[in-house]
């Protein structure tokens, strides 16, 4: 009798012990800190070097608060609103200050602790993106309570129409790890506020090159290996598709990368380092809301697309129109999240041959899930676009946005931080 009371207390912990998957924990455990890899330090030495020396502590003086503001704000309400059940737009407020987050609650058959920790490294990365588009020029504190507001109205609610159970994700969505959430959120804001904000004085006339390109790449190689934790990692398993989505992932941005290097060097005659990098950059946010549903050789061709279609979004962007977002979020984010997104209703398909992906949800064909896939992608942009604008205004009215002529001139660096990056 005794022996089987024992047997009996045990239940409820193998019960748990087959409800926790070691290996699924294992695996997202090592992405969550792969993507937190991609923005401290990958995204801020990428941004780093590619401003003036000047400004190289302000880059990532930003990266580091940003992280930090949006952990804090994560936990206070914003994995409330991306993923409590709520309506079809916001989450409820039932996780405000992560509760019920306990050390056995589950998310799936992964620690919930550990799905909010993951998520919040995308949550952590995608205002730091930003940032590129008002590069030298805004305030330090404008920088810090735009991030703060734009990630509670625009990064939470467009997570929860996606993942959180919105009316995204019921339609049917095909984003695996954020070519909406994370790629056009970012581009669109960083569009917006570059126009709103205004041109860096002396542009376009005046040369701005990057400082230290060396340091540049050492980012860029930083967040190609970081993104196989944020594609690969939002399988949520590790299985086959967390396999497949790094191999997608890896072959867009090696197509990505070398398109651009031929592009550019049949177009100016010499490729340059800085235009493969930014074709690497171009291939893994091409691929990201794709990695989960298309197969090796449709990654290929998103590659190759994704570098193409951003070399010349550059172009428009700068030369033709004129704005100075000026590390190219929008063209190299904003565009290939768009692009990423149509592409992966049509590679997802698995009537394509040797192009075929994971295949569309059963009774849907291309044409309905690319239908899907731009009401996606015009939704979201429109909502960043209307909502970014509505948060500058406001934060320009509280601290002011840009630094004055003469405080620009002499730097950020020493302007809003009293420190140089470099002591010559």
């Amino acid at each position: 009798m005794k022996k089987i009371l024992s047997l009996l207390a045990l239940m409820p912990m193998v019960a748990f012990a087959e409800e926790l998957n070691g290996a699924n924990t294992s695996w997202i455990l090592t992405s969550t800190a792969l993507v937190l890899f991609m923005t401290l330090p990958g995204l801020a030495l990428f941004y780093g070097g590619l401003v003036r020396s000047k400004n190289i502590l302000s880059i990532l003086m930003q990266c580091f608060a940003i992280a930090g503001i949006v952990s804090v704000l994560w936990l206070v309400v914003g994995y409330s609103i991306a993923f409590a059940p709520g309506n079809e737009y916001f989450g409820s407020l039932s996780k405000f200050m992560l509760a019920g987050v306990m050390e056995g609650s589950l998310s799936g058959d992964i620690p919930e602790s550990l799905f909010v920790l993951f998520q919040m490294t995308f949550a952590i990365i995608t205002p730091a993106l930003i940032i590129g588009g008002f590069a030298e020029r805004m305030k330090f504190s404008a920088v810090v309570l735009f991030s703060a507001i734009w990630l509670i109205v625009v990064y939470a609610p467009v997570t929860h129409w996606v993942w959180g159970g919105g009316w995204l994700g019921e339609m049917g969505l095909l984003d695996f790890a954020g070519g909406t959430v994370v790629h056009i959120t970012a581009g669109v804001a960083a569009l917006v506020a570059a126009i709103v904000i205004g041109p860096r004085n002396g542009f376009p006339n005046k040369p701005m090159p990057p400082h230290n390109m060396t340091m540049t790449i050492t980012g860029a190689g930083m967040l190609w290996v970081g993104w196989f934790g944020f594609n690969g990692g939002s399988a949520l398993a590790a299985n086959g598709d967390a396999a497949m989505a790094m191999l997608v992932t890896h072959i867009s941005a090696a197509a990505g990368a070398i398109t651009w290097m031929f592009y550019e060097w049949i177009k100016f005659g010499k490729p340059t380092a800085l235009g493969t990098v930014t074709g690497l950059i171009a291939g893994l946010g091409t691929i990201t809301p794709a990695s989960g549903f298309v197969g090796p050789a449709g990654a290929l061709i998103i590659g190759i697309t994704a570098g193409i279609v951003c070399f010349n979004a550059v172009i428009l962007i700068k030369q033709k129109w004129k704005i100075d977002d000026s590390l190219d979020v929008f063209p190299v984010h904003g565009v290939g999240g768009i692009l990423g997104t149509i592409l992966a209703g049509i590679f997802a398909s698995d009537q394509l041959g040797i192009f075929s992906g994971q295949g569309l949800a059963e009774g849907m064909s291309i044409a309905s899930q690319v239908n899907i896939q731009l009401i996606g992608v015009l939704s979201t942009f429109v909502y960043t676009a209307v909502a970014t604008y509505i948060i500058l205004k406001v934060v320009d009215m509280m601290v002011g946005l840009r630094v004055s002529a003469e405080e620009e001139q002499q730097g950020l660096d020493i302007v809003s931080h009293e420190e140089r990056g470099y002591d010559l």
